[in-house]
């Protein structure tokens, strides 16, 4: 089955702008041999762009706007949310548009990733119609949530998504993801990752958010980038990364966290807000909610 017909059941507005996506997501895919360095600008947060980011968001971007599927897009690249004001829809979408970019460079897999709202996109991510995310590895593979279990498509080789599992469920399992530096833990998350590693625990950590999160979405563990010293609100961005990947995995049976709530609940106060992230099993999520309890009681 291909993407197309498994949506078919959907909003039509919705359904139009996954496919939308999924056709730039396949242009993202080609242009990663002629589009390799550095660029000369910088984003939002300071960082410097790498060629791919640059052109990745420009395209989707303007893909967007064309397709007037969106009324209000916000994208990790750019300062503010922008709003199409001819949108026949009143979609509201979230775009990481080449999360782990820095990896380009050495071939490691990286991803776009799509938070999928009504109107307004600075909202609790538990609110979210759906979200999705394209990874780049290997295979070209789309996943997919709209509240109707979590899917996922790979590119065939006629430049079809085809159905690869339906229905994913995030496993029992013992991967761990750690984010930051061991030296600047924080008491709670490090009492946190020894109990994991007493409990056998295997580091699997890439570097890719996007990538490191589809490995628990199917093995099961945990991702986590904590608060930690000198950055006591983490690295991960709550709209473009976060959120989005939480409502995934949340739905596939798993949980997201700030470590100490529900990191779904959380309304983002600016399109830059960063937030410590654990995201994986219940179970593990469970442990790190308590460990900051018992820490502050």
């Amino acid at each position: 089955m291909n993407l197309e017909t498994h949506l078919s059941e959907h909003d039509e507005d919705v359904k139009q702008v996954i496919l939308h996506v999924s056709e730039v997501a396949k242009k993202i895919s080609r242009g990663f041999a002629t589009r390799q360095g550095v660029s000369d600008s910088s984003n939002i947060y300071g960082e410097r762009q790498v060629a791919m980011d640059v052109w990745a968001d420009e395209l989707l971007i303007s893909e967007l706007r064309g397709s007037k599927l969106v009324r209000h897009l916000a994208s990790e690249e750019q300062p503010d949310v922008l709003t199409f004001e001819d949108s026949t829809s009143d979609l509201g979408l979230t775009i990481d548009p080449l999360d782990g970019s820095s990896l380009i460079g050495v071939n490691l897999a990286v991803g776009t990733i799509v938070g999928i709202y009504r109107g307004d996109v600075l909202s609790p991510g538990e609110g979210m119609l759906g979200a999705m995310y394209v990874l780049y590895g290997p295979l070209t593979t789309l996943t997919y949530c709209l509240r109707e279990g979590v899917h996922e498509f790979a590119l065939d080789d006629n430049g079809d998504f085809v159905l690869q599992e339906e229905n994913i469920v995030i496993p029992e399992g013992k991967i761990y993801a750690p984010g930051a530096l061991r030296r600047d833990y924080l008491p709670a998350h490090r009492g946190f990752i020894e109990r994991l590693e007493a409990e056998g625990y295997k580091l699997r950590y890439s570097g890719s958010f996007v990538a490191d999160v589809h490995q628990i979405l199917h093995k099961g563990g945990v991702f986590t980038y904590p608060a930690y010293a000198g950055s006591e609100m983490g690295k991960l961005r709550l709209l473009f990364e976060a959120a989005p990947m939480g409502f995934i995995v949340s739905q596939a049976g798993g949980a997201v966290s700030d470590g100490r709530r529900d990191l779904l609940t959380i309304k983002p106060e600016a399109v830059s807000q960063r937030v410590p992230v654990y995201i994986g099993g219940k179970r593990e999520i469970t442990l790190i909610e308590g460990m900051h309890k018992e820490n502050t009681s």
